[in-house]
């Protein structure tokens, strides 16, 4: 067979364009590796902080605390919430169901005030999300620390000016704009309340607390091993192809008359 083909400038074209492919394919199979291992330490971190004993969220939050160093562990807050500061957080779900979550400002003894996700709630019978009131008098919470959320590159935007009843995401310095105190750097997602949520309404969709989250180290792995089986069938794929018409090219030098 003859391989002088492969060096034409039309063939070493097609050379380069299968070889950015093949590196392209493996770099993402390398990509979805480093996440893989993003996962694995962030699963890492949020279990190890949520075996750590509770603490007055006041405590954790100080004023030149990092908060990205308390984050995920567990908080306890006494106070007593604003209701009229409720604001639900729409588009979640929660184990297969739509609704939104419920967050109310809960004012500790130091006149700051703490977000607190009280929960998840689903729409009611007329297709609304509405939020129940909070507990009355002074309440104690225990839950985990929650960073604010940010836009990324795409998503709904909460208007910045008036005052919200409904946001996009869980943005304290958006919350805390519409707030007359200081609010903690930090949300408490609830696990425990003393006193309980009240009873809704029979017939009313009833607000469930999330609970510690359950990290995921996620499907990095699957794809990365697809993109790696990709990579080398595109690279033995192309051999055969070239094998292929080197062959054919042979046969037709054969067949030539002389």
């Amino acid at each position: 067979m003859s391989w002088r083909f492969v060096l034409t400038p039309k063939w070493i074209v097609r050379h380069l364009a299968v070889l950015a492919l093949v590196i392209a394919m493996i770099a993402a199979g390398f990509w979805q590796l480093r996440r893989l291992d993003d996962k694995r330490a962030h699963k890492a971190l949020v279990e190890d902080r949520q075996e750590e004993p509770a603490a007055p969220v006041e405590d954790l939050l100080l004023q030149d605390a990092a908060v990205d160093d308390v984050l995920y562990r567990s908080v306890t807050a006494v106070g007593e919430y604003l209701a009229d500061d409720t604001v639900v957080v729409e588009n979640r779900t929660f184990n297969g169901a739509s609704g939104g979550w419920v967050l109310t400002p809960l004012v500790l003894s130091n006149g700051d005030a703490v977000l607190v996700n009280r929960g998840f709630i689903g729409f009611d019978r007329d297709g609304r999300i509405v939020a129940p009131p909070p507990p009355g008098g002074t309440v104690r919470v225990e839950g985990l620390l929650f960073p604010s959320q940010t836009r990324g590159s795409f998503g709904a935007r909460d208007p910045d000016v008036g005052k919200l009843t409904v946001l996009a995401r869980v943005d304290l310095g958006r919350v805390a704009a519409q707030l007359d105190r200081s609010l903690l750097p930090a949300y408490v997602q609830l696990t425990e309340s003393t006193p309980p949520e009240p009873a809704v309404p029979p017939g009313a969709p009833a607000l469930v607390a999330l609970g510690p989250p359950v990290p995921s180290e996620g499907p990095h792995l699957g794809y990365a091993g697809q993109w790696f089986t990709f990579s080398v069938i595109a690279a033995g794929g192309y051999v055969l192809l070239l094998r292929r018409v080197a062959r054919d090219r042979a046969r037709e030098e054969q067949r030539a008359p002389v």
